[in-house]
């Protein structure tokens, strides 16, 4: 097995107290990476639980394959992306299901990988897909949006301040030669943005390229919808984010689906009918320890919020 999926996926304990997997019991990892959480899961659901996990990246499901190997009769592995859960759940008779995960940081699998561009660290072609079957690359979204387009990319996906100045400069850069590879764009950022403390200037705007190829925060939005379809009461919804524009959006998510009415307060009876879907079990995001963060840097920015389903399981 390559030695890269032996490592402790982010924040696993939490994982697995969030969980609390149980025999019998039925899961979703909709972000299985190397599988890390999922071997965990299906350890603890012993000797009947069933996990369907879902990958957009080929290689990532390659190696979770292997390493879950020994429970290969309780688990489905699927390459595919998570805006697709929900009908991939019902193919597979994965609803009323006890936990759902979402692990949304991209992993060492990809961050090592030297042909797909996801690392300012390493000279590689600008792809920055998760699924090599998508058509979009980071270099189609580089060499044919307008600067303008590019600046507002920038700062929406990166938070980057200084998103037009970047965006200039990949615009009087690519006029002059194609910008192909990641040495280029980052050369290109560091002469427009200076370094601050420990981060490196491509930091914000290589997040923006990423997040923009896979629609990430899109589809996240979509997919979460889907899974609180498919839990059953009581079933947990777990999600580990990496950035402020993920977490603020599942905190968002959660909050509203906790709301019962949603009507405009001069509306004096409710007359929308929403009901709470969830009751939030985190109140606060909960963070990787001092040891964590020691022993894995890039766990250094993880948060972890849980949700449970409300309503009532009914008897067995």
């Amino acid at each position: 097995m390559d030695a890269r999926a032996e490592h402790i996926p982010v924040l696993y304990q939490e994982v697995l107290a969030a969980l609390a997997p149980r025999a019998g019991g039925r899961y979703i990892d909709c972000t299985l990476g190397g599988g890390g959480h999922a071997l965990g899961i299906l350890e603890r659901s012993s000797p009947d639980g069933r996990l369907l996990g879902i990958d957009a990246d080929p290689e990532a499901l390659k190696i979770a394959t292997a390493r879950l190997e020994p429970y290969r009769s309780r688990c489905i592995l699927i390459n595919d992306n998570y805006i697709n859960v929900g009908r991939l759940a019902r193919e597979r008779n994965f609803v009323q299901v006890d936990g759902v995960l979402f692990d949304l940081g991209f992993s060492t699998i990809q961050i090592e990988s030297l042909n797909r561009g996801f690392s300012f660290r390493v000279d590689a072609p600008l792809d920055m897909r998760f699924d090599p079957r998508q058509e979009i690359t980071a270099e189609d979204l580089i060499s044919t949006s307008t600067e303008q387009e590019l600046a507002e990319m920038i700062f929406k996906y990166g938070e980057e301040r200084r998103a037009r100045a970047v965006a200039r400069a990949i615009v009087a850069e690519r006029a002059r030669r194609p910008i192909e590879t990641t040495g280029q764009m980052t050369r290109i950022i560091e002469r427009v943005v200076p370094k601050q403390g420990k981060i490196h200037p491509a930091t914000r705007t290589f997040q923006a390229l990423r997040i923009a190829v896979n629609r990430e925060l899109e589809n996240l939005e979509s997919a979460l919808g889907q899974v609180v379809e498919l839990l059953a009461p009581g079933g947990k919804l777990a999600v580990i984010s990496f950035h402020s524009l993920e977490d603020r959006l599942v905190k968002q998510f959660f909050a509203a689906e906790a709301r019962g009415c949603i009507c405009p307060p001069r509306i004096p009876v409710c007359v929308c009918g929403h009901k709470a879907r969830l009751e939030i079990a985190t109140k606060k995001a909960i963070a990787p320890s001092s040891e964590e963060v020691q022993r894995n840097p890039r766990s250094r920015s993880a948060k972890l919020r849980v949700a449970r389903r409300v309503g009532v399981r009914p008897s067995p």
